[in-house]
């Protein structure tokens, strides 16, 4: 690629509007309303404040990184002030038969799903379905009476526990401060996990959500509820607590009454028979050699098909890591979000729960300063970074490599979507959000 494309693609339903403009201004602590054009354009850099010769450093970037064979390819978008300024797709969705990524290329965008379940459960808190102070167990009354691990012996088995010394709430679970744990990650829950056959949230076997929970709640949290971050499975309690209280399938859910606002039209579970050929490959580098095609058992979650979620049962809808998106569709959910809770005329949330969700309240680092909001990583400080930031900004990725970024103060929304299953041998990821910065005028 040699020159950048403003060109969103035939598939794509995206309504355009190119003569509003972005409006308002935004404080440094992100805490005043904006207003924005009320749906994603396409727009020259320059009028949205981008230098278009600095946005080629992606390119290089990205060529360097596949060239490598750290990623099979990539695809990404960049939005400031309204407007579409950048939408790129790089070297190949799938590598043995040459088939080139595009921009509507289908990813599984995993943990980024955990973005959209917590938005989901905010939905129903401001329909007064509950407070986020209420314990889960008035809801899904097996996690009543909860447990916490106290001793294991020197093979991960739990030896003995202590009554919690408050319940899960609803709060803690949008924190990740519920005690709950994961499989995948080493802990002194890990192995009662495993043994008790909860899954990390991929399966193509016929597991419910509701029974993959209730095997959940029979297990000792790793601390008492409110007093930590450990990140887990609990936002895949919240995706079977939107289907308790609405009484739909998470994915009726979504769809309904995210998706369809939202114009998400790519964004699924499982996907129709007639988009799986636009799913990516999944890849997979587990000794810095170079991605090959993924077989399920590289990564440290291990995956019963790698072809999911085109095969198997269809029956588990994980809201900690499910779904499968495009950069556009994840581009309108993440301009809703920047637009505090609105999108083309329609609102999702209020301004306020917009507030609330990008307002740190877990140490999700351990550095000893909150920076995880409801289901958010938050920047704090500028002091406590590495990289090109900006106060108030907030991202989270996805386990198969994909991430987004959104900066109120800059106006500015990124996103990367590759395709490699974890551990990936690459920053790329990270030199992306950087690039999208210094092209700022």
């Amino acid at each position: 690629m040699t020159s950048i494309s403003f060109n969103l693609g035939h598939r794509q339903l995206w309504r355009l509007t190119r003569a509003r403009k972005a409006l308002g201004l935004l404080s440094l602590t992100c805490l005043v309303s904006t207003s924005y054009a009320r749906v994603l354009d396409v727009a020259n850099p320059i009028d949205a404040g981008v230098d278009p010769k600095r946005l080629q450093h992606i390119e290089t970037a990205i060529n360097k990184a596949i060239a490598a064979r750290e990623i099979p390819g990539a695809v990404v978008l960049i939005a400031r002030k309204g407007s579409i300024v950048y939408h790129e797709s790089f070297g190949f969705a799938d590598i043995a038969s040459g088939k080139s990524m595009e921009k509507d290329s289908i990813f599984r965008i995993a943990s980024m799903t955990k973005v959209i379940t917590s938005v989901g459960i905010m939905m129903l808190y401001e329909r007064g379905h509950f407070l986020l102070a209420d314990p889960l167990s008035n809801y899904i009354s097996e996690f009543s009476n909860p447990r916490v691990v106290v001793e294991v012996d020197d093979n991960g088995e739990v030896l003995s526990t202590r009554p919690a010394r408050k319940e899960i709430r609803i709060l803690d679970l949008l924190t990740h401060s519920s005690g709950i744990a994961y499989p995948f990650v080493p802990s002194d829950t890990n192995r009662s996990y495993i043994r008790a056959g909860i899954i990390d949230g991929f399966t193509s076997k016929p597991i419910s959500v509701e029974a993959n929970v209730r095997r959940i709640a029979k297990q000792p949290l790793l601390f008492d509820p409110g007093s930590a971050f450990a990140y887990g499975l609990s936002t895949d309690v919240l995706g079977y607590l939107i289907e308790v209280l609405t009484d739909k399938t998470l994915d009726v859910f979504f769809r309904e009454e995210i998706f369809e606002p939202l114009e998400m039209h790519d964004t699924h579970f499982y996907l129709p028979a007639e988009k799986a050929d636009r799913l990516v490959t999944l890849y997979a580098d587990p000794e810095g050699a170079g991605v090959a095609p993924a077989q399920g058992d590289e990564g440290i979650i291990r995956l019963d098909n790698p072809n999911f979620p085109v095969e198997g049962a269809r029956a588990h809808f994980s809201g900690g890591g499910g779904l499968s998106s495009t950069a556009l569709d994840y581009a309108n959910f993440l301009y809703m979000l920047l637009n505090d809770g609105e999108f083309n005329g329609k609102r999702l949330l209020s301004r306020k729960s917009i507030e609330l969700m990008r307002t740190s309240r877990s140490d999700r680092d351990g550095d000893g300063a909150a920076d995880f909001g409801l289901g958010l990583q938050i920047v704090e400080s500028l002091d406590r970074g590495t990289e090109l930031a900006s106060v108030g900004a907030y991202s989270w990725g996805g386990f198969f490599y994909t991430y987004f970024w959104v900066d109120p103060q800059e106006q500015l929304i990124t996103i990367f979507l590759s395709q490699v299953v974890y551990p990936v041998h690459s920053g790329i990821r990270d030199i992306i959000s950087v690039l999208s910065y210094q092209a700022l005028e």
